[in-house]
């Protein structure tokens, strides 16, 4: 069986996620795991999944042909494997330019692999502020200690005027 990881992008409407399942179920794949998102009227997403070597040039090329989707396909056999301690962090604190370049800077000069990030800003309940949240799931290289991250990341967590809670 071959691996691949699919990358679709395009305008949202109903039934995308449902014509990929089609395709990918028509070509004899079998879906692994996926992450969709809407955003800003935008579809993104991507899905994992197992094909047998002979019908993986023809579910590329059949979801190529869902209307408007712009799709990438690579072979998910490569993948980068160490042993890493995966951990969770979460951010709040007021919406101001330059805080996830300053968190990303901090996780990048530790060598920490973002798994999954998600952020939003959202209101503030009887402030009128935006605030920024987003939560990190990132892995930690076997030779780095935790303790190092989490104090590089409090430290700049006073300039940036959030709160950083380490799950």
């Amino acid at each position: 069986m071959k691996s691949l990881v699919i990358t679709l992008i395009g305008e949202d409407k109903p039934g995308i996620v449902g014509h990929v399942a089609k395709v990918v179920k028509n070509n004899h794949g079998n879906w692994l795991g996926s992450r969709f998102s809407h955003m800003a009227g935008q579809f993104a997403g991507f899905v994992e999944v197992t094909v047998t070597p002979e019908h993986a040039e023809s579910l590329v090329t059949n979801l190529k042909n869902i209307f408007g989707l712009h799709i990438h396909a690579v072979d998910s056999q490569s993948h980068y494997k160490q042993t890493l301690e995966v951990v969770n962090f979460s951010i709040m604190g007021n919406d101001t330019p330059g805080i996830v370049n300053e968190i990303t800077s901090v996780l990048q000069q530790f060598n920490v692999n973002i798994i999954e990030f998600n952020s939003e800003s959202v209101s503030a309940p009887n402030w009128g502020n935006l605030m920024f949240q987003a939560a990190f799931k990132v892995a930690i290289p076997q030779d780095l200690a935790l303790s190092a991250v989490q104090t590089a990341l409090e430290d700049i967590a006073n300039d940036l005027v959030v709160d950083i809670e380490f799950n």
